[in-house]
């Protein structure tokens, strides 16, 4: 326990009308603390101070729930998911939902559920896998009430990743700067032709820095040939 630290977290989280108990603020220190652990001999996160850790990582995560309402046991697929982000904090501070964490590098999904294990975070679970093949499993395919993803890919081709998992009338939540309106525009044809409709952009101020989050709502399936073979959705987007 690092009292002075949850507190820190707690108050910070505070200003953007996000309540954390302390005893999940016991748990985001914990991860912070295997975080910076594994991150000496793998490349997680080039953040590293705690209160950077706090505002650009947990904080930033969990602002989606400005948007969304996790009050239901939603299931939740958080896509590229890395070093947990944001897919454990949501967990953490709103441990009814069911997440899949997915990233193809799979000694990150290792210590995602070195994570899950040493918190005991229930209905939660790390899948080391690629998104174009995953997206074609039918116990996977349009099964997520909400798909999450901050990875680093143009929005054109992170729909085409995400959208096959979202089932129609679910969400895809896109995590992006808020320097993004020319990106959503170049977007628009694949969200249409994947099935889906932008709903909302909600860009807000995250302590020194400009935040968007992309709402996508799934309103028709998406065409069984999408996502394309591995690496095309970024070489070639719709």
């Amino acid at each position: 326990m690092n009292p002075e630290a949850e507190n820190l977290l707690i108050e910070q989280a505070l200003k953007y009308n996000i309540s954390i108990s302390t005893e999940q603020a016991e748990m985001l220190y914990k991860y912070y603390e295997m975080l910076i652990e594994k991150n000496k001999v793998m490349n997680l996160t080039r953040i590293t101070e705690y209160e950077d850790v706090v505002q650009k990582h947990f904080i930033d995560s969990l602002m989606i729930s400005r948007d969304v309402d996790f009050s239901e046991p939603l299931r939740v697929l958080d896509l590229g998911s890395g070093a947990g982000f944001p897919g454990i904090p949501l967990k953490i501070v709103f441990p009814q939902i069911r997440i899949t964490m997915l990233d193809s590098v799979g000694k990150k999904m290792t210590f995602v559920n070195e994570v899950i294990s040493s918190l005991h975070l229930q209905n939660a679970e790390a899948v080391h896998a690629r998104a174009e093949e995953l997206a074609h499993r039918k116990d996977c395919r349009e099964q997520y009430d909400l798909c999450v993803s901050r990875a680093v890919a143009n929005l054109s081709s992170l729909s085409e990743y995400c959208l096959p998992f979202v089932k129609t009338g679910g969400i895809f939540a896109a995590y992006k700067s808020d320097q993004s309106t020319e990106e959503i525009k170049a977007a628009d044809n694949a969200i249409r032709i994947l099935g889906g409709k932008i709903i909302k952009t909600d860009t807000f101020s995250l302590f020194d820095s400009g935040r968007t989050i992309i709402l996508i709502r799934k309103i028709k399936k998406t065409p069984g040939k999408y996502p394309r073979k591995a690496g095309t959705p970024v070489k070639e987007p719709l």
